[in-house]
């Protein structure tokens, strides 16, 4: 599976899933640029790239801030000249039941989770539709089961499935296909950043072992030649799908 000369935006591209994609991404021969919070993160991403002969364009910032967002296509266009490839890979997880979610917290997930791919997909279109393009949107197995303890995580996923779907729908008569991964639990810092300590962390990575019927959690690496997949000329008849890769979890009751 070939990128070569696609132009490629990836949000979250500073850590987990998303450096993988763009990593794996920059090898199959596209041009990237990457967004995410830390400065720091990206260069890594980004001397990865290069130091295996490849583009990258690093653009720093926050994906909720409406002038960020807007900069993100502007500078990506302006530098390689059009956009081929969307992939929506920014976000964050935090606890919370019912009970015990703060609307503050229930907004911020949100708006990091799915106002920011609503949004980014608006700005991206005038630019894929110039080439028939694709948009890849990270989402989750919660977004297909629920889960216990982490309701605006899953309740976020569930919109991005369905954003998904409806935006493929109506994109699909010009040529525009939208699709959407669905991780089970995979190594990355995503679960840290959420709260767990490094006890807690390596408990649930044990525990993955027996609630992913292949036996074991997955690696960003995985989920990144599903991501090819699905930006390449290879799954040019597929569109609106919500693409499980979790060892087998969404198989099983939430335990």
């Amino acid at each position: 599976m070939k990128l070569q000369d696609r132009i490629v935006l990836i949000t979250g591209g500073g850590s987990g899933i998303g450096r993988a994609v763009a990593i794996r991404f920059a090898a199959a021969g596209a041009q990237v640029a990457v967004s995410g919070r830390r400065e720091d993160r990206l260069r890594e991403t980004a001397e990865k790239i290069t130091g295996a002969g490849g583009d990258c364009l690093t653009l720093p910032g926050d994906i909720t801030d409406p002038s960020h967002a807007e900069s993100l296509v502007q500078r990506t266009v302006e530098r390689y000249g059009g956009l081929d490839v969307l992939v929506n890979a920014a976000g964050f997880i935090a606890s919370g039941t019912i009970e015990d979610t703060a609307l503050e917290e229930w907004d911020r997930m949100f708006d990091v989770n799915l106002r920011s791919v609503f949004r980014l997909t608006q700005l991206a279109l005038p630019h894929l539709q110039r080439r028939p393009g694709a948009i890849v949107n990270l989402s989750s197995v919660t977004g297909l089961r629920a889960f216990p303890g982490i309701l605006s995580y899953c309740v976020s996923k569930a919109g991005v499935d369905q954003l998904t779907r409806c935006v493929a729908l109506e994109l699909a008569g010009r040529g525009i296909r939208v699709n959407a991964i669905n991780p089970g639990v995979v190594v990355t810092e995503l679960h840290r950043s959420g709260g767990m300590d490094d006890k807690a962390y390596e408990a649930f990575l044990e525990h993955s072992r027996q609630t992913h019927p292949l036996g074991r959690a997955g690696t960003a690496e995985e989920v990144a030649e599903l991501a090819l997949f699905l930006a390449s000329d290879a799954s040019s008849w597929i569109t609106g799908g919500t693409f499980p890769i979790d060892g087998g979890r969404q198989l099983t009751c939430a335990r």
